[in-house]
């Protein structure tokens, strides 16, 4: 990183250790700490250029905040207010909305993530080009509920959508920490923006790849401290060979997770991206439960909290089984 970077990850990281409070985030209605979402914008985590009224940050930066909102599993509207701010700056006269997300507004993108055959993730909106109204529902949007911009494609086109004629409901998930919404349209007021880009689609991928290292190597972490206290046989489970064996393991996992995360600049990486970080991140929190034992699936401990992060970040924007079917066909190209 360069020292830009350090600098910003070291400020975020202390703001979250000052004022991150993930059970009573998700305590309130919207889900996340609203003063603490205020502070990051304030500290400029959005990719969004100078002249749209943002810090400049590029994609790099806001990779770096989001593997430490990762690492503390911290709720925020970050991920979801990126992609939408990425997809408008492909597009012209999309100032306006540009500058309401650098000022605080939660944003999200209603999108197919993937190339899937089934219809159950996401029911393509229904466009009238005569009227620009929009009908249909999309599933699983991220902070849906809660965007004050709300942009959705069709898979051919990107289009903002008022949000009068739009009914939005919060969708619980395993993952508490995650807030996904139903969208249903129902002849929505919408402008057309420009053509949907799979450009949109692999930015998600890497900005979610770097969430996931984040929380796969403080999970990892947390493991390691709790095998050095624990005592069995009259000694720490961490001096036992076996496990070493097991750490060592994991933690070349997490490393390389982060490469595959950095890598993420087309489409095929970002599709390795998505199945490598995703399925580190699940056998990290998987053995994060196994060696804290019993006390790992009480609510007052965290690793209940990774583990479920784990298995609900692997079904966002597709599960890796969908992308290992996308990397297959370009691999028959």
């Amino acid at each position: 990183m360069t020292p830009e970077q350090e600098a910003l990850r070291d400020a975020v990281r202390s703001l979250l250790a000052k004022h991150s409070d993930v059970r009573a985030a998700i305590e309130t209605p919207d889900g996340y700490d609203k003063d603490l979402w205020a502070r990051l914008c304030d500290i400029g985590v959005l990719p969004i250029p100078e002249q749209y009224g943002g810090s400049g940050a590029g994609l790099a930066e806001t990779r770096v905040v989001l593997e430490e909102l990762g690492r503390t599993l911290t709720p925020s509207p970050l991920l979801a207010s990126t992609i939408a701010a990425r997809a408008l700056l492909r597009f012209n006269d999309t100032g306006r909305l540009l500058r309401r997300i650098a000022d605080g507004a939660v944003a999200t993108l209603a999108w197919d993530s993937v190339e899937v055959t089934s219809t159950e993730a996401f029911d393509y909106p229904e466009v009238n080009a005569a009227s620009h109204y929009l009908g249909g529902t999309a599933r699983y949007v991220l902070d849906g509920d809660l965007a004050e911009v709300l942009l959705v494609s069709d898979g051919a086109w990107v289009y903002e959508v008022d949000l009068y004629g739009v009914t939005r409901e919060h969708t619980p998930t395993l993952d508490q920490t995650r807030r996904l919404a139903t969208i249903h349209l129902t002849n929505a007021p919408a402008t057309r923006l420009g053509r949907w880009s799979p450009e949109i689609r692999d930015i998600a991928l890497a900005a979610l790849a770097a969430e996931q290292v984040g929380a796969a190597a403080r999970a990892l972490e947390l493991t390691v401290e709790y095998t050095r206290t624990r005592v069995q046989f009259g000694r720490p489970i961490a001096s036992f060979q076996a496990l070493k064996h097991r750490m060592a393991d994991l933690h070349v996992l997490v490393e390389t997770a982060r490469s595959a995360a950095l890598a993420a600049t087309d489409e095929v990486s970002a599709a390795v991206a998505k199945v490598y970080c995703s399925e580190a991140f699940y056998k990290v929190a998987a053995e994060m439960i196994q060696l804290h034992g019993g006390i790992a699936i009480t609510w007052e401990h965290d690793a209940h909290l990774y583990f479920k992060r784990a298995h609900g970040s692997a079904q966002l924007f597709g599960s890796p089984q969908d992308h290992i079917e996308r990397l297959s066909r370009f691999a028959h190209r």
